[in-house]
């Protein structure tokens, strides 16, 4: 089958392989056969190999939905009674989980920093220090809406340091950039498999810690369908989801996991990096500017400002790269006109460079000349 091959800069759904999109082609099957159950139980094991988790000390846990229900479950799920969360928050992805913890009115502090900037450290440890009632220390590890990458392992260090369970938003890092779940002291991370493994939307998953899991039996239900703890003891007693899966989704999902472990971590990585190098090599010689420090850069996302021209207009450039096979993505700062160039999927220079010959020609199709 001949599949038209898009290539997405956005930052997510990402660029698949035509072996992920063909894997969801498959013979009806009920998804409480053993057959399914069991290659569920194999995924769930690889998820927690690629961000090199003992498997006797960590899990991971199926969900359906998008990246967001990954942040719903970990803040409604693991926080005890009568304690808070505190957000390290500098960008959108951090502001969301504060919306989560007000929509359950979570008691939480919103720990806020500029979008612009890493978290200072000693700010997060002196709001440590003064709040014993602090148990839930949550951030994202790579803020898409600016492609700030933040240095969890340090906050992770200082969470642990006062007793707390640190919660880290990996949605747009786990499986490209490096992640060691003991080493970087996070208890629990998560993300959806279109981003970094690659596959399709509707599944996601939570790795993170079995004995915190099984703790939080005892702390306050505040829903039920989203639910850790219920979603893990349903899937250790009959090896099945709690509720019917994407079954078609997992299959794909399948698929990208053994793609992955064929190419590996270190390739991996350096295949989104080299990506990542093509798009500023190409910003800039065309003169557009980023908007973060490159220092502080995922490897993954550019912000690009827009440029002081009257004929700039978004979303003609959008449409006009679009018809040509390419996507880009709007920015995520409230403050400053921007849009997102990104390094996920199965894309390489060649098409990068390939996006920057449409991207120069959208630019004069709309008589774009100041950037």
């Amino acid at each position: 089958m001949k599949i038209k091959r898009n290539i997405l800069l956005n930052p997510g759904p990402a660029t698949t392989t035509d072996t992920v999109k063909m894997a969801q082609v498959v013979p009806d099957i009920c998804p409480r056969e053993k057959e399914f159950a069991g290659m569920m139980k194999g995924m769930r094991e690889d998820l927690v190999r690629i961000v090199h988790g003992d498997l006797s000390k960590y899990t991971s846990v199926l969900f359906c939905g998008s990246g967001t229900l990954n942040i719903d479950i970990c803040l409604n799920s693991l926080l005890p009674a009568g304690k808070k969360i505190l957000v390290v928050n500098n960008g959108a992805y951090s502001t969301r989980a504060v919306e989560v913890c007000a929509y359950y009115g979570l008691p939480h502090i919103d720990l806020k920093f500029s979008v612009y900037e890493l978290p200072d450290l000693k700010e997060v440890e002196n709001t440590l220090s003064n709040d014993s009632d602090i148990a839930v220390v949550y951030t994202t590890h790579h803020e898409t809406g600016t492609g700030i990458l933040n240095p969890i392992r340090e906050i992770g260090a200082i969470a642990h340091r006062y007793g707390c369970t640190f919660i880290v938003d990996t949605t747009s890092s786990l499986g490209m950039i490096p992640l060691d779940i003991e080493k970087d002291n996070i208890d629990f991370c998560m993300a959806s498999a279109q981003k970094g493994l690659m596959a399709m939307t509707g599944l996601s998953f939570i790795i993170g810690n079995e004995e915190l899991i099984r703790k939080s039996k005892d702390y306050p239900k505040r829903s039920y369908y989203c639910n850790l703890y219920l979603q893990y003891d349903y899937f250790e007693r009959t090896g099945e989801m709690h509720f019917t899966p994407p079954v078609q989704t997992i299959y794909a999902a399948r698929q990208a996991l053994d793609e992955y472990f064929e190419i590996g971590e270190e390739a991996k990585f350096a295949r989104h990096k080299r990506v990542f190098e093509a798009i500023h090599k190409g910003l800039a010689e065309l003169g557009f500017k980023d908007v973060i420090k490159r220092e502080w850069q995922s490897g993954l996302v550019v912000s690009v400002l827009y440029p002081d021209d009257p004929n700039w207009d978004f979303e003609k450039i959008h449409d006009y790269c679009y018809e040509h096979g390419f996507t880009i993505y709007p920015g995520k700062i409230s403050t400053t006109n921007t849009f997102r160039l990104c390094a996920l999927g199965n894309i390489d220079i060649e098409d990068v460079e390939l996006f920057f010959a449409i991207f120069r020609q959208s630019l004069v199709n709309c008589n774009v000349r100041n950037y």
